[in-house]
């Protein structure tokens, strides 16, 4: 996969001294996300079970232990996905997960 604005990630934990623990986990997603090979929701599933299939090609993922949520809009045929989100369970709340 292709994993575009890593820069989204970076600047969560280096804008926010409190989210620095985000750091170790979210770059440990990335890795994975970045040998993988996503054609369908449920490979996503497979290397990621905890992970929330949404509709149109959206997917949660728990980071650090369940403590932050990020959302990747994934293009499965050109296999791309771009970060559109990370945060607290909190702050996640407060999106509309569809529209970002």
């Amino acid at each position: 996969m292709r994993i575009i604005a890593i820069s989204t990630l970076r600047s969560f934990w280096e804008n926010n001294p409190a989210y620095q623990d985000a750091k170790e986990p979210a770059l440990a997603w990335y890795r994975v996300a970045l040998k993988s090979d996503w054609a369908t929701p449920a490979e996503v599933k497979r290397d990621f079970g905890n992970a929330s299939v949404l509709h149109d090609g959206r997917v949660v993922f728990n980071i650090a232990g369940n403590k932050y949520r990020l959302v990747l809009w994934i293009n499965y045929p050109y296999r791309v996905g771009y970060v559109r989100f990370i945060g607290t369970h909190a702050q996640y709340d407060e999106i509309d997960v569809q529209s970002i």
